[in-house]
């Protein structure tokens, strides 16, 4: 049978993208025409001689295949083939395939080699096959760098003038770390491709004055883009006095950008045109799509799939599209009439109509952008992309996402994990009630409750926020500010009741502070200058917050910002402030950046010291998070993966979804170390409940509390996504609201918590490595201070749909 899920979309090394499927016996023409395009010495290094032409006879032997024994995939861009991998099992050796692979002249140095290899390396996982070998003559070093680069383990041998390579199949850390390089590299050119284009077409710009089309193009002209703008319309000479052509096949030069504005039905031929034109990315910005139903969503993904096969890729559709405020680029494409001035900050918004409110109250606090993508229903390019891109981006610096739904939320938490620890990132996410996904969205909804999924964000270090309000209250912090060291912060008022409620607020939100410094109401100048210079110099304060607020009765001291300023410049501490009830980046505490937007330094300033403390202990958190050790995957003792994965694959051969015997839960729990003590003869402990359950979003996720009524009343439950870390199963014990109880309370001893993060270790990785555990289930764990001990389990084993994304080869959704 055709295997039809091997079939993908993959980014290649470049940007651009290519399809890869399973060869097909009607590939013959295709097949032909691919080694037509082929150099002598491709030709010579793939088959060891010189080989003109393929015979009909050996056509018909390459494109007929097992798909078990022996299996071909081909790469195809616009239709065309452009590469092929196969393998063929050895008779001799079980287990054992020979590989070959042979890619276009015209597309090597693309990396679609490595892909092809990664592609193929699954599907024979899948077919039992655990190792190939390749024969390569000495001198083709770029094949032979390819089989070393792709992470697998590989040996070596020279015989009769050949080597031949062996590769070892099975997963390793450095052949997952190389798939995720090469996707972070692809990706992030993806996108780059898309924020700095030479040109752009604007397909469907109408000489009506307020259509869709004509608003695209007036804000690419007066945003005074770099490069030139087409404009396409079928029957004008002219649109905004700028020379239109019929189609974009008609423009005389290179398009790398194409925005479409056209009714719905029509923009399959749009895509087409763009396609043999050599567009390199698409925004859609029209609707008509996933938005309006079932015959919307088929042409959405028509849309996606036909883009993709000519290398594109498509932001959209329904959306608000892309800006890019690079000052050798200054693309706003956008239909957004309000674009903020050049800054440090990456913002993705899903909502296409929220976008142009979010640019409007970006540009009216005074912050700074360097880039932002509106993705609509987000067929495509997703916030996962843009993490790729901006953890390369110099000019940004934090990173804001407005989301409606994540459609790989294990591949976000993954991303944002590393980028983290480099780049903030800051997060609104709707829907916290319903756990919905908008119409036309390329997602699912989230199966976890809404805490637990804010638990998996902290774990990757994401900052999230309630509102759009406090995205910006935090934004315009990590913007322009440093990272505070600590949690110990000092206020500085004139105004006994500011300064009461901005302590208030910082003892509620757990931070670290003494009484405020009270200046009193006719503090000026030099008193602010003398306490920020104490409180900056002072090894006891990490963060300040400064109120302002003029005086009852007689004027102020206008002097008071530009000292404010003066000592926040180059200063290791942040400082935020309440000045005069403005919100925002006021000029009077700007430090002058480009533009005239503000600069590293400039103080932030909120109408309310409630918001301004709120915002510092978001930030204070993070870089807490940020300082604290990563952690490492301990090697476990007593483990046996290879025998849990031969057991569940022999339990699901009866069904698709099985509850697994207490003899068989136990015998797997042995794989992983874990023994089930029915009787204990310590006594008593305290009673845990121990969950691994493979989310459909997240993937293995492992949750801890305590086995009791009032835990169950208050849901006192703490979620992290598998492996776990030393360090994060440290933190999970730690996480619920009871562990004091087995951390010692009022005197009572402590539990033996090294013996209970190793179970959850244990439980961690066996969920990770065996997708087929739906719901693992240990409960009660009994803990005490001589150990911890299993006393029932539940198990319950379903079939997967397919590898874990993070597992299998690169491709998109």
């Amino acid at each position: 049978m055709y295997p039809d899920h091997w079939e993908a979309d993959v980014v290649l090394a470049d940007g651009g993208t290519a399809h890869v499927r399973p060869i097909r016996p009607e590939d013959g023409d295709l097949l032909r025409a691919f080694y037509s395009r082929l150099s002598p010495e491709s030709i010579y290094y793939r088959f060891f001689s010189p080989r003109p032409r393929l015979s009909d006879r050996e056509v018909e032997h390459f494109v007929n295949v097992d798909h078990d024994r022996r299996v071909a995939l081909i790469a195809t861009i616009g239709g065309a083939m452009v590469a092929v991998v196969r393998y063929d099992r050895l008779k001799d050796r079980p287990g054992t395939a020979e590989v070959a692979f042979l890619v276009e002249d015209a597309h090597q140095g693309r990396g679609l080699g490595a892909v092809m290899l990664e592609h193929i390396a699954a599907a024979a996982r899948e077919r039992g096959v655990d190792r190939f070998v390749a024969s390569v003559l000495p001198d083709n070093r770029r094949m032979t760098r390819v089989f070393r680069d792709v992470g697998y383990r590989v040996g070596q041998r020279f015989e009769e003038g050949v080597i031949e390579l062996v590769l070892d199949l099975e997963p390793t850390e450095t052949s997952v770390e190389v798939m995720a390089a090469r996707e972070h590299r692809a990706e992030s050119r993806s996108i780059q491709r898309l924020l700095f284009p030479g040109s752009v077409a604007v397909i469907g710009a109408s000489r009506a004055e307020h259509s869709v089309g004509r608003s695209v193009l007036r804000h690419l002209l007066t945003g005074d883009f770099s490069g030139p703008v087409y404009p396409v319309h079928p029957t004008a000479t002219a649109v905004a006095g700028v020379r239109a052509y019929a189609s974009v096949l008609d423009i005389p030069d290179e398009v790398d950008l194409a925005v479409v504005s056209v009714r719905a039905s029509a923009v399959r031929e749009v895509v087409e045109q763009c396609g043999n034109k050599g567009v390199r990315g698409l925004i859609v910005v029209s609707s008509g799509f996933g938005e309006t139903g079932a015959e919307g969503r088929d042409r959405q993904e028509e849309l996606v799939r036909l883009a993709r096969a000519y290398g594109m890729r498509v932001v959209g559709p329904n959306c608000l599209g892309i800006a890019n405020t690079d000052p050798d680029v200054r693309l706003n494409a956008t239909l957004a009439p309000t674009m903020p001035g050049r800054g440090p900050v990456g913002f993705f918004s899903q909502s296409g109509a929220l976008g142009i409110a979010i640019l409007q109250r970006t540009a009216a606090r005074g912050l700074g952008l360097s880039t932002f993508v509106s993705a609509g229903n987000r067929a495509d390019v997703s916030g996962n992309d843009l993490l790729q891109y901006w953890e390369e981006d110099p000019a940004t610096k934090a990173v804001l996402l407005y989301l409606e739904s994540l459609g790989n939320p294990r591949k976000f938490a993954r991303l944002a994990r590393r980028l983290g620890r480099r780049k903030p990132i800051v997060a609104v996410k709707s829907g916290r009630s319903t756990q919905g996904v908008p119409l036309g969205h390329a997602a699912q909804a989230l199966s976890l409750p809404d805490h637990a999924v804010s638990a998996l964000f902290a774990q990757a270090g994401v900052i999230r926020v309630e509102d759009l309000a406090e995205l910006f209250d935090v934004a315009q912090l990590l913007a322009y500010q440093p990272l505070p060291t600590g949690d110990r912060v000092v206020i500085i008022d004139n105004s006994d009741s500011l300064g009461l409620l901005a302590q208030d607020a910082a003892v509620a939100l757990g931070l670290d502070t003494a009484a405020p410094v009270n200046l009193g109401p006719r503090a000026g100048a030099d008193d602010y200058e003398a306490a920020l210079s104490s409180a900056l110099e002072d090894d006891q304060v990490d963060a300040i917050v400064a109120l302002f607020t003029p005086p009852t009765v007689g004027g102020y001291d206008v002097r008071v910002p530009e000292k404010i300023l003066r000592l926040a410049e180059g200063a290791s501490k942040p400082i935020v402030a309440t000045y005069l009830g403005s919100e925002g980046m006021p000029e009077e505490l700007r430090i002058p950046g480009p533009d005239g937007m503000p600069g590293a330094g400039s103080v932030p300033s909120y109408p309310a010291p409630e918001n301004a403390v709120r915002a510092l202990a978001y930030v204070i958190r993070y870089a807490q998070w940020r300082q604290r050790p990563q952690g490492r995957l301990p090697e476990l003792s007593d483990t046996d993966r290879k025998r849990a994965r031969a057991l569940v694959g022999e339990w699901l051969d009866t069904g698709a979804s099985v509850e697994a015997t207490h003899e068989q839960a136990a015998e797997l729990l042995g794989c992983y170390g874990i023994a089930i003590v029915e009787k204990n003869e310590h006594g008593e402990g305290i009673p845990a409940r121990i969950v691994t359950m493979e989310d459909p979003s997240f993937g293995a996720v492992v949750s801890f509390g305590l086995a009791d009524e009032t835990t169950a009343l208050l849901d006192d439950r703490a979620y992290r996504l598998a492996p776990l870390t030393d360090v994060e199963a440290s933190d999970l014990v730690r996480a619920i609201r009871t562990a004091p109880l087995l951390l010692g309370h009022k005197g009572a001893e402590p539990v033996d918590v090294p013996a209970l993060e190793d179970l959850l270790l244990r439980v961690s990785r066996l969920g990770y490595d065996l997708p087929e555990v739906g719901r693992l289930e240990l409960d009660p764990v009994v803990v005490g201070p001589w150990g911890c001990a299993v006393r029932e389990v539940t198990l319950r084993l379903e079939r997967p749909r397919g590898p874990r994304p993070e597992l299998g080869p690169r491709r998109l959704r």
